[in-house]
Parts: structure tokens; C-alpha cells; sequence
């Protein structure tokens, strides 16, 4: 099957599901290689007159590095059958196997940005701005802040570094036909 590309104003998602509910894998490339880690947390709006999407991912992350050396990442979604892969990739480091052609998928490129053959949809994303969050950012929340960070990071989020909030224009959505 192919893709077409539609423009951001057709995308007739649910944001909030495919973040929430969905995931994506966050994908990047760094000199030759790629890599790929599930997301969930984020979100589209408009900003700076683009269309955009923000992720948050933490700098102990190997895609981290990935991200940092890339000016265009993708997000893709699949169907619900690839949910044990999208599980798998969250939890598992691309520094420790090779965990793409472990979960069977396809790299193809939508000119210099990795996406997967086996997507329901591909965002191409072009980094704008990159922003750390702090704790002294955070407005008197201590119990909010103390399960989400600080700690060993848990496979359901809590504790580890504090995100940095990656701010990306969307260039391009491919839909699969």
C-alpha cells in the first residue's frame, strides 16, 4: 500500500486519542542510523502562524541523541494490531538492540526523515524550538512534580529527568491509502 499526503487542516483525528490512546513512535535519524522510542505525551495547535506538534521527551532517552543531531523527526501511528510492538519500543533502548528489525519494520524516508512502511500515518516534523522544562517552572506542585520526576523512571513515566518540550512544525501528514 501507499501513502498520499493530506495538509494538516484535513487531518480528521482525534488529537487527544492519538497521543493518549494511539501513541506514535518518535523517530530520527544520526548518521545513518535510526532510532525510535513510543511518545504519549504531547500535542497539536498552531503557533508562530504553523502548524505544529510538541513532544516531550527525556534527555536520558537514547532518541534524545537522535533528535539532537536531526532537524526533522517522524511521528507515526499504526493500528491496534502493532500495539505489543509500540509497548515493546517504549520500554526497550535502541541502545541495546537493534529494536526496529526486532518489531519486523520497514525504514523508508520521506526525503531525508525516517518513517515505517507498516504506519497508518506519518507526520513529518521540522524542529522550531527546543525547551527544557525545570523545576522551578512548575507552579507549587510538588506532589504533581515528585511522581512524574526525580528517581528511577518507571515504564509508566514516573520518575527520571525532566522533559525537554520539542516544539516541531508539521511539514507533512501521510496517510496510507
Amino acid at each position: 500500500m501507499a501513502f498520499h499526503e493530506i495538509k494538516p487542516i484535513e487531518l480528521n483525528e482525534n488529537t487527544f486519542k492519538l497521543f493518549a490512546k494511539d501513541w506514535f513512535l518518535m523517530t530520527a535519524e544520526k548518521e545513518g542510523k535510526v532510532n525510535t522510542m513510543t511518545v504519549g505525551w504531547g500535542g497539536f495547535g498552531v503557533l508562530w502562524k504553523k502548524n505544529v506538534v510538541f513532544v516531550a521527551v527525556r534527555p536520558e532517552r537514547y532518541t534524545y541523541e537522535f533528535l539532537e543531531a536531526s532537524d526533522t523527526f517522524s511521528l507515526t501511528v499504526f493500528d491496534n494490531s502493532y500495539r505489543k510492538q509500540l509497548g515493546y519500543c517504549g520500554v526497550i533502548s535502541g541502545r541495546d538492540e537493534d529494536k526496529i528489525a526486532k518489531c519486523g519494520f520497514t525504514v523508508v524516508h520521506d526525503e531525508e526523515t525516517p518513517y515505517f512502511e507498516e504506519a497508518r500515518m506519518s507526520f513529518t516534523c521540522r524542529k522550531l524550538c527546543t525547551t527544557p522544562l525545570r523545576q522551578e517552572d512548575f507552579r507549587g506542585n510538588d506532589t504533581f512534580t515528585g511522581k512524574w520526576y526525580g528517581g528511577k523512571n518507571s515504564a509508566s513515566g514516573e520518575g527520571g529527568g525532566y522533559h525537554l518540550i520539542y516544539i516541531a512544525e508539521i511539514e507533512k501528514i501521510l496517510v496510507k491509502d
